[in-house]
C-alpha cells in the first residue's frame, strides 16, 4: 500500500521524505517506518538512510501528498511533489479518490551558478512551461485504488486489492515519465526493501464522486475520464493517428454505479457496476493548419493504397480491441461541407480494412438535430439500442467478501467521434450512459421494470451537471476553453443562452489555438518526455536555445530595408501598407500562429495535391474555405467555417 503524506524535510545536503499516519498532527508513523532521501550532490535516492548530521539545518519543512515525478532541465534534475489535494469521494472496499491542488517544483542542485544568463532564461520558461501545464489541467490520484484501470480491468488483472503501480495502464499513467528515476531505483532495490511504496500514478482526466438517493436507496455515482499520454496534444496540433496507432485525444470514459442490495442495513457498497466509452480522433492520417483564419487548412493522407497509412489504422484497431474488445465506431462529423472528407475517408478505411470486430455507423449530428432539435439524438441510440443490449455492463458484486463474483461483462465498446471529439461526442455519450444506466439500476434492483431515471429530477440533476464537468474538463484540457453544448448535457434541451456561450468559447478557441497553443503543447511535450532537455553538465560548449526566433520568421520581406525609408514609406502609404499586410497576414497566415518550439512540427505542402473523394469541390489542400449557405447557425460552431450571425432559426 501506498504511503498517503510525508513530511518532507529540506536541508543543503538532501531531501528527507518521513511517512505520516496524521499529517495534520505531523507526528511520524512509526520509529521501523521506511523513509526516503534524496542527495542533492548526486541526485541518489536511498532507503532508511542514516539520520543527517547534527548541523544539518532544516531550511523548509512541510507535508506532501505524493511524489509526482523527476525532470531533467539545463541546470540539472528537478523533483515535482503534490503539495495539496482534495478528497473527491470514495470508491469500493474504502478506497478515496483525490484531486491534487497544488504542486511545488524543488531543485535537486543547490544553486544555478553554471548557467549564462540565456540559461538562466532558458531554464525559466522551462519551469514555467512545466507550472503552467500542472494548473491548467485535473490531475487525479488514490493510495489504494488503482485509477489507471476500469474496474472489470482490475478484475481481470487482480489489480483491486491496493495500488500496484506495476498493473498501472502505462497509457493513462501521466506521470510515468516522470516516475522514471524513482522506478529504475527501486527496481535495483531488494523486493520488500524497495521505494514501490513512494511511486504514485496519477491520471489527467476528470473525476467526480457523488452520493444520491433513489428510490429510498443510498447509491454512489462516479464518473472517470481518463486521457492518454501518447498522442497528447492541443486541438489543431495533435490530429489523427501516429505511426503507432496511438490517436489524438483518446479519452476512456468509465461511468460507475455503488449500491448495496435490497435488503441491506449498512451502506458498503457491496454492488459496483461499471459502462466504459471511449472517443478518440478520426482514426486516419490527418491534420488541420492552423492559419489564423477560423477555418484551418484541412489535410488528409487519403492514399489508402500507401501501406503506412493503411497501417496506422489497422494498428490502432487491433489495440482497441485488444483492450475493449469489438468496436461499435459512432462518426458525428458532417456528411457535407469542410468536415465530408474526413468522415469519407474513415468510411473507407474501415471497408478497406474488413475486419469484423468493427461496426462502424455514421450519424451527422449537426444535420439530424439542426434547428436545436437535441431529442434527435434518441435516433441514434434506436439504432444502437440492439449492440447496446448485447454489449452489456460490468457488474461486481462483493456482498460476499471472500468470494466476490463477477456477474457480467461488458463485451465490446462504443467509440465516439466528431472533428475535436469533445462537445457533440459528450452530448452523444452521456445520453448513451443515460440509457446503459436505466439497466443498471434496474438490474441492481432499484428501479422496477417500468421506471426511468429520467424522472427522478434530483439525480438527474447530477448525472447532468457531472457530464457536463466532464465535458468541460476535458475540452480545456484539448482546446483551452470550456466544452460547447453544455447546456443541453446540463438542462437537457437547446438555449439560445447556451448559443451565445458558445459563440464566446469559439472566439476564445480561435484565439487561443491560432496564438497560444504553441506553449501549451510544449508543456506537454516536455512533462511527456517527448523533449528531454540536456542538462549543461553532460554538454559540449553552448546548446541552441529553442526559445530564439529569427526576427526573418515574422517579416522575411521587411528585413534590410532601413529604418528611416520604412518610415518614409509609412508613413506615405499609410492605407496602403495596412492593406498590404493584411493581405500578406491572409496569405502567410501560418507564419503568425504560435507554434510550439520544443518539437517543431513539419507542414505538409498544401499545394501538393487534392483530396481523391467527392467532397463538393472542397479540396484538402486548399486555401479556400467554402462558401456557405445562409442556412449556417449557432449549432455548427464548434469545427469549422466563418462565424455565424446570431439569428433565429425556425
Amino acid at each position: 500500500m501506498l504511503f498517503e503524506q510525508s513530511e518532507l524535510r529540506i536541508t543543503n545536503e538532501a531531501y528527507l521524505f518521513t511517512p505520516l499516519y496524521e499529517p495534520a498532527k505531523g507526528t511520524p508513523s512509526s520509529p521501523s517506518v521506511d523513509t526516503l532521501t534524496i542527495y542533492r550532490d548526486s541526485g541518489e535516492l536511498q532507503l532508511n538512510a542514516a539520520p543527517p548530521v547534527q548541523n544539518s539545518r532544516i531550511q523548509k519543512q512541510f507535508v506532501v501528498y505524493g511524489i509526482f515525478g523527476f525532470i531533467e532541465l539545463l541546470a540539472g534534475e528537478y523533483m515535482i511533489v503534490i503539495t495539496g489535494c482534495k478528497k473527491l469521494g470514495t470508491l469500493m472496499q474504502d478506497c478515496d479518490v483525490y484531486q491534487a491542488t497544488t504542486f511545488q517544483i524543488l531543485p535537486i542542485p543547490r544553486n544555478t551558478n553554471g548557467l549564462s544568463v540565456k540559461q538562466l532564461e532558458d531554464e525559466q520558461t522551462y519551469i514555467h512551461l512545466l507550472q503552467n501545464h500542472l494548473k491548467s489541467n485535473g490531475f487525479y490520484f488514490s493510495y489504494k485504488y488503482n485509477i489507471t484501470l476500469s474496474i472489470q480491468k482490475q478484475i481481470e488483472l487482480s489489480a483491486n486489492s491496493f495500488n500496484d503501480w506495476t498493473k498501472a495502464d502505462e497509457r493513462f499513467f501521466w506521470n510515468k515519465y516522470l516516475s522514471t528515476k524513482i522506478i529504475t531505483a527501486s527496481q535495483k532495490m531488494k523486493a520488500g526493501h524497495d521505494l514501490n511504496k513512494f511511486i504514485l500514478p496519477v491520471i489527467q482526466g476528470f473525476v467526480s464522486i457523488k452520493s444520491a438517493v433513489i428510490n429510498n436507496r443510498s447509491v454512489t455515482f462516479a464518473l472517470i475520464s481518463r486521457r492518454s499520454q501518447e498522442r497528447a496534444g492541443t486541438r489543431y496540433f495533435s490530429r489523427g493517428l501516429d505511426e503507432q496507432g496511438s490517436a489524438s485525444n483518446f479519452v476512456e470514459t468509465e461511468q460507475l454505479l455503488l449500491c448495496d442490495p435490497s435488503k441491506s442495513l449498512v451502506q458498503t457498497n457491496s454492488l459496483c457496476l461499471s459502462y466504459m466509452q471511449t472517443r478518440g480522433s478520426v482514426p486516419a492520417v490527418w491534420r488541420q493548419i492552423p492559419n489564423i483564419r477560423y477555418t484551418p487548412y484541412l489535410w488528409i493522407d487519403s492514399d489508402l493504397s500507401n501501406e503506412k497509412v493503411i497501417e496506422a489504422s489497422r494498428f490502432h484497431f487491433e489495440l482497441q480491441v485488444k483492450h475493449y474488445g469489438p468496436q461499435i465506431l459512432v462518426n458525428l462529423v458532417n456528411r457535407k461541407g469542410y468536415e465530408h472528407p474526413v468522415g469519407e475517408t474513415f468510411a473507407k478505411i474501415i471497408n478497406q480494412l474488413k475486419n469484423p470486430s468493427l461496426k462502424y455507423i455514421h450519424f451527422d449530428f449537426h444535420h439530424e438535430c439542426r434547428k436545436m432539435r437535441w431529442n434527435r439524438v434518441q435516433l441514434l441510440i434506436d439504432q444502437l439500442e440492439q449492440d447496446l443490449r448485447q454489449q452489456g455492463f460490468c457488474f461486481y458484486d462483493m456482498t460476499n467478501p471472500l468470494e466476490p463474483k463477477l456477474r457480467q461483462k461488458q463485451t465490446s465498446v462504443v467509440r465516439t467521434n466528431c472533428m475535436d471529439c469533445l462537445d457533440r461526442t459528450n452530448v452523444v455519450q452521456s445520453t448513451i450512459s443515460r440509457w446503459v444506466l436505466n439497466r443498471q439500476l434496474r438490474e441492481a434492483g432499484i428501479l422496477q421494470s417500468t421506471e426511468v431515471i429520467e424522472n427522478d429530477e434530483q439525480f438527474m440533476q447530477i448525472f447532468k451537471n457531472m457530464w457536463a464537468d466532464n465535458a468541460d474538463a476535458l475540452s480545456v484540457s484539448y482546446s483551452g476553453t470550456g466544452a460547447l453544448k453544455t447546456d443541453f448535457t446540463r438542462t437537457g434541451k437547446r438555449t439560445y443562452i447556451g448559443a451565445v456561450n458558445d459563440l464566446v468559447n469559439s472566439i476564445l478557441r480561435y484565439i487561443k489555438n491560432n496564438y497560444l497553443d504553441g506553449s501549451r503543447q510544449d508543456g506537454i511535450d516536455l512533462i511527456l518526455g517527448k523533449y528531454k532537455v540536456i542538462p549543461i553538465t553532460t554538454l559540449q560548449g553552448q546548446p541552441k536555445s529553442p526559445f530564439q526566433l529569427s526576427p526573418t520568421f515574422i517579416f522575411p520581406e521587411l528585413m534590410g530595408i532601413t529604418s528611416s525609408l520604412f518610415h518614409i514609406i509609412l508613413l506615405s502609404f499609410l492605407f496602403a501598407a495596412i492593406l498590404a499586410s493584411w493581405s500578406y497576414i491572409q496569405q502567410h497566415g501560418t507564419e503568425f500562429v504560435n507554434w510550439p518550439k520544443l518539437i517543431p512540427l513539419s507542414l505538409p505542402k498544401i499545394e501538393d495535391r487534392p483530396l481523391e473523394v467527392n467532397s463538393n469541390q472542397e479540396y484538402v489542400f486548399s486555401r479556400h474555405t467554402p462558401r456557405r449557405s445562409s442556412a449556417a447557425n449557432l449549432n455548427e460552431l464548434e469545427q469549422g467555417y466563418e462565424l455565424p450571425a446570431l439569428k433565429k432559426t425556425t
